[in-house]
Parts: structure tokens; sequence; C-alpha cells
């Protein structure tokens, strides 16, 4: 666990850098990789890549030229995959030309196979409302010798003893810890880090692909699966966007409600694209990159940005309603309301602001929402001192209240 960054500290990056030369120096290990943990989203790794297939053997080659490719770009680290190699297994193979000359047959082989190592299940009863299994199977020879099962013999057509020895071919090889599928297929997953410095997600998984597409036909019935952090990024932002709709959505049924009018929400709804444009000015000034926080503090900015417009929006319609005209309404109602909605602005602002530039500690997590608001808000509320009122002037000039309260003071 490291301490909030602050001052000449070094970042989780450069203590990964400054320990990986002292742990891949550590004999023994046959792999070593560094996870760098992250709040989220997105969690997964920049490069995860599902190799699938039908047979390990040919997944396991095409893992080991998309692990050779990534190994050789110097951008590329910590490269691994999640396949677990198991336990030693006693492999037996049935050599069908000995068991046709020995007139034994598959089914009998097979099946004293299963009595001598696991048993076969005879019958079972219900006892005390358990199910109770009853097992034919011999002695426990397999558990004090594997290799006595092939001393066991089977009659053959003639009558003579037939040794299991002649019947199979046992191999000792190291089995699969783990067998992973995706849609429906045999998969190993191909994972690794990036510097982002020098690339990004979509580069490197770009390049994967242009390799693949020249090795594809060295590997046949082997497909390439990209998800990872790339799914985790989409995601993400289909909910922002639905979220983002949903919530536009309740502000104009309430301003709509409130203001009893159809354009008027509309131009309250305007500051928020005014408010994008200072989240982009501020993260070009700041040098903030756009990411998923910034755009979930674009989502809280919708909310926050409609106030000052509101305060505008409903001071000029009660001038209006006195008989003041559309012009002289406005004009009013900016000039009343400029100091409530700096310091409305200035205050929230105030509040954020030592998120945003990470005083007393820098917050990856909140630290981008923060800086979203805070630019986006700065510029908005200038803005909509001069924008919204236009729009005011343009749209109420032909308005129902308009007419009626000429109306009104022409009777």
């Amino acid at each position: 666990s490291l301490n909030p960054a602050q001052g000449n500290m070094r970042g989780v990056d450069e203590v990964i850098e400054a320990l990986r030369p002292s742990v891949e120096a550590v004999t023994g290990p046959t792999r070593v990789t560094f996870l760098r943990l992250a709040g989220g989203p997105p969690t997964s790794k920049p490069i995860n890549v599902k190799v699938r297939g039908d047979d390990f053997e040919r997944i396991r080659a095409a893992v080991a030229d998309i692990q050779a490719f990534l190994d050789s770009k110097p951008e590329v680290f910590d490269v691994s995959d999640d396949e677990a190699r198991g336990q030693l297994e006693y492999r037996l193979r049935t050599d069908f030309d000995a068991l046709n000359r020995a007139g034994v047959d598959a089914a009998t082989l097979a099946r004293t196979l299963r009595i001598l190592v696991d048993g076969e299940v005879l019958t079972s009863f219900q006892d005390r409302g358990e199910k109770v299994e009853i097992r034919l199977k011999t002695d426990d020879i397999a558990h004090h010798d594997v290799s006595r099962l092939l001393e066991f013999t089977l009659p053959g057509a003639g009558g003579e003893d037939v040794p299991l020895s002649t019947l199979l071919e046992p191999t000792v090889e190291r089995g699969a810890g783990n067998i992973r599928h995706y849609n429906f297929r045999r998969a190993i997953t191909v994972v690794g880090d990036i510097d982002t410095e020098v690339t990004d997600t979509v580069t490197v998984n770009n390049d994967i692909r242009e390799y693949w597409d020249g090795i594809r036909d060295r590997h046949p019935g082997i497909s390439l699966d990209f998800t990872g952090v790339l799914d985790d990024i989409q995601e993400s932002l289909d909910a922002i966007g639905q979220l983002f709709l949903l919530g536009i959505g309740l502000i104009y049924l309430i301003l709509g409600t409130q203001f009893r009018s159809y354009f008027q929400p509309l131009m309250i709804l305007s500051s928020i694209p005014l408010a994008f444009t200072g989240v982009v000015i501020g993260l070009m000034l700041s040098k903030t990159p756009l990411s998923l926080f910034t755009l979930y503090g674009v989502v809280a900015l919708a909310g926050i940005a409609v106030n000052s417009a509101i305060v505008l929006i409903s001071a000029a319609n009660a001038r209006l309603d006195d008989g003041y005209t559309v012009l002289h309404a406005i004009v009013y109602a900016a000039r009343r309301r400029v100091v409530p909605i700096m310091i409305t602005s200035l205050t929230t602002i105030a509040g954020l602001f030592s998120l945003a530039t990470g005083l007393g500690g820098r917050s990856l997590l909140w630290g981008p929402v923060a800086t979203s608001i805070v630019w986006g808000l700065s510029i908005s509320s200038l803005l909509t001192l001069f924008f919204v009122p236009i729009l005011y002037r343009q749209f109420m000039r032909r308005s129902h209240r308009v007419r009626n309260v000429h109306g009104r003071r022409s009777h």
C-alpha cells in the first residue's frame, strides 16, 4: 500500500518499474507479472485477447506466436495467459491393433479400467432420506502403485490371459489445471499491459489484428476474440449515454412543468453544450486526458450548469409579467441576477477546487470528475450571461406570455 501521492514522491508505475529488475532476477518462478490495481472502470488490462479453438495444442501454438509478437514490442510488458498447468497425469492410450489381435472388446477394456481405478456403480438405494451407492471395485491397487494396473490380465479370444500392458500405451504428462471456455469453445486468454505514454489500447489491439491476419493460415480452426478493456469502455459509454439522456429528459419535464412552456426549458438546456465547451477547454489547458471518470463529471455537470439559466429566465419572466418589454426584461434580469449567479457558481467551484487541482493529494477516481465540473461550470456561467439573454429575446418576441401581457395593458 502506498501513501497518497504528494510532493516528489514516486508514483505507482515508478515503484513497479523499480521493483521489476529485482523480482525478475529471483530464480525459480516460471512466470512473473505485475498487477496494477485500479479503482475501475475499466478493470481489465489493455490487452485481453481470447484465443479460441477445439484443440488445446493448436491453441497453445497460436498463444505462443501472439506472446512472442507482444514480447517484441517495447511498449508492451507483463504479457501472460490464464492457462494453468496441472499435476502429472498417468495416461493410458489404447493400442487398437493389439486389441483386435487379442480379441478383446474395447467396451470390456474400458469397464475393467473403470473398476480398477474408480469402481462402477451397480445400484443405489435410499437410507434415511440419503442416496447410498453400491460400487464394485477391486482392491486399491492403483493407490499403491499405478503401474500395477498394467499387470492385470483379461481373457483373450483363445482363453489365454492378456496383460493390459500389451493393450495400452502408458505415458506420463502434465495435465491442464483448468479448461476454460468462451462462447462454447475452448479458450486461452492472453493479457498484457502497455506504456500509455507511448501507445494506447486501440493501437495495440489493431497491431495484434494485423499480425494475426498474416499468420492465420498457420493456425487453422483458431479464432481471436478481442475483449477486456475495450468491452468495459464500450459498456461504460453506453451506460453513460443512457443515463445522460434520462437525466436530460427528467430535467426537461421538471422545467416544462414549472415554466409551463415548451421552448423555455430548451433555452435552459442550451447551457449544457456551453458547459461541455468549458470541459473541453479546461482539459486542454490542464492537460488532463479524457477518461470515463471525466465523462461521469460531465453527466453530473448537466444538472449543475442549468441553475444559472433557471435563475436568469425566472427573473426575466417575472419582469415580463409586470409589463416590461422582452428586451427590458432580460437586460434587467441579467443585471439583477449576475451577482447571485456568480456567487452560486464560485461557491461550487471553491468546494471542488482542491479535489480538482490535487491540493493535499490527488485522487485518481474523483479528481477527473471534479476537474470537469470546475472547468465546465466556470466557462458555462460566463457564457450563460450572454448566450441565454440572446435566445430569450429571439424566442420570446412572439410568445403567448408577451401577447397576454400586452393584451392586459391594452385592456
